[in-house]
């Protein structure tokens, strides 16, 4: 049986991982620790291109796991028809919660109270005052409810917004309140101030945010992304901020990393900030709690956490 598993962190670096295993250090570079059959337990690099998370996987002809520390697994997904059939691929559910729901709060606050405005007159010495629109008593649309959506929605709540609405797939009802499927958007986008995108990118998500979607917000609007760059239809959201009409704060975005010529940066009412929703200070030690918890569930023959597919496994 193969032992071996592959960790983007020194495993002397992680307390608490259980005996047995073959711990090999891998975080992305041209040489691999080991032989690809002998994998495992596959843990794939963070913040790492497509192309290099998955060029492994041709020859990791014994693996039983695939393991991502982001939350997505868009990344991953092109090599999955390269891996042999019953490997689970989990995602890092409970890693990044906290971080990217303190960007996307710092991202609304910062967009709405002008504080890029202020940094750019700071610089120039110049003292500019005038009302701002606040956060207290805005409609707001979190589109993509999963644990990062409800995440957003903890950090709302201390600054009296009118009303939170909830998207995601399916319909369900929380201790919050109901959580509507996609296909009621359009009637809920005229009445969101700010509309935030925290949603997996998939096939039913991509270019979500497209000509209609951003026609249906509200004049004045903010759109935040803190999903995948893909779920927003750049052509269309230029088209968009260029009038005026709506805001937007995104983390992400389709390209990215955005070439220094591209429009983007230089279309009114945005901020960007560099796809930093995930990697802060609180990424590692949730990180090495999550690869903690679930080697000693895999070494142990227990069920693991945020298990998103198994490959092979009928979808109908």
């Amino acid at each position: 049986m193969t032992a071996d598993v592959w960790l983007p962190i020194p495993p002397d670096e992680i307390d608490g991982l259980p005996e047995g295993p073959d711990y090999r250090f891998w975080n992305g570079g041209e040489d691999f620790p080991a032989d690809p059959a002998d994998c495992a337990f596959y843990v794939v690099p963070y913040m790492k291109p497509s192309p290099l998370c998955v060029r492994p996987l041709g020859r990791m002809s014994n693996v039983r796991v695939v393991q991502t520390l982001s939350a997505g697994i868009d990344h991953v997904e092109p090599g999955l028809g390269r891996l042999p059939a019953g490997v689970r691929l989990c995602n890092a559910r409970g890693v990044h919660e906290a971080s990217t729901g303190e960007l996307t709060l710092a991202l609304i606050l910062a967009s709405l109270r002008g504080i890029p405005d202020f940094v750019r007159a700071q610089d120039r010495g110049e003292w500019l005052g005038g009302f701002r629109p606040a956060l207290a008593d805005k409609n707001v649309l979190i589109v993509g409810y999963g644990s990062i959506g409800e995440a957003i929605e903890d950090r709302l709540v201390p600054f009296e917004v009118a009303r939170v609405a909830r998207v995601a797939r399916s319909e369900r009802t929380t201790a919050r309140g109901p959580v509507h499927p996609l296909t009621e958007l359009p009637a809920l986008l005229p009445e969101a101030d700010v509309v935030i995108l925290s949603t997996p990118l998939n096939e039913s998500t991509r270019g979500l945010a497209g000509a209609d979607f951003l026609s249906r917000m509200k004049d004045g609007a903010l759109l935040v992304n803190v999903a995948r760059g893909p779920v927003v239809d750049t052509k269309a959201l230029l088209a968009e901020l260029e009038t005026g009409r709506i805001t937007a704060a995104l983390d992400v975005t389709d390209p990215e990393p955005l070439a220094r010529e591209h429009p983007l940066w230089r279309a009114p009412g945005v901020l960007i900030s560099p796809h930093v929703g995930g990697p802060t200070s609180a990424f590692l030690p949730r990180a090495k709690r999550l690869l903690v918890d679930q080697l000693n569930r895999y070494v142990n023959r227990e069920p693991l956490r945020n298990v998103i597919l198994t490959t092979g496994a009928s979808t109908g």
